[in-house]
């Protein structure tokens, strides 16, 4: 699935009943908020209690954008779910730093640390399918003990 906005993309990359993993990428400000709380509010709404995001991508944040984390993560936490944030950049961890955001979103390095903090069951396959370098399909169970 990829949805888009005029400059912010957002692509499912994994998903399973707990958790799904999007790309985010372009530009999370006021433009875009709509769109960002609508996407990832329907995630939320099919069912998942974990969003990691992969903000590799995402080249820029202002305080709406961060205002948008905050919501997104505060919904995720009343149906006690986290917000974990994968490859977040130079100009998002300046922001996060700045506001005292910084201890709020656990932050990783990459999707697949991310997913390692996750309860076994709560995993999606990670790499996706797509994503493997032979292109076949993984061995591994759609979430569970097998995944990442």
């Amino acid at each position: 699935m990829s949805t888009q906005t005029h400059r912010l993309i957002i692509n499912e990359l994994a998903r399973c009943d707990e958790c799904a993993v999007l790309r985010v990428s372009g530009e999370l400000d006021q433009n875009a908020e709509k769109f960002f709380l609508r996407t990832l509010g329907a995630s939320v709404m099919a069912g998942h209690r974990h969003l990691v995001l992969d903000v590799t991508a995402l080249v820029f944040c202002d305080s709406r954008g961060l205002n948008c984390l905050l919501g997104v993560r505060w919904l995720l936490r009343r149906r006690e779910g986290q917000l974990l944030l994968a490859g977040t950049g130079r100009h998002l961890a300046e922001l996060l730093a700045l506001t005292g955001s910084s201890d709020i979103f656990p932050r990783y390095l990459t999707v697949g640390q991310a997913l390692l903090s996750l309860p076994p069951s709560h995993r999606p396959t990670w790499p996706p399918a797509s994503f493997l370098p032979d292109g076949k399909p993984s061995d591994s169970p759609p979430c569970g003990p097998g995944s990442p």
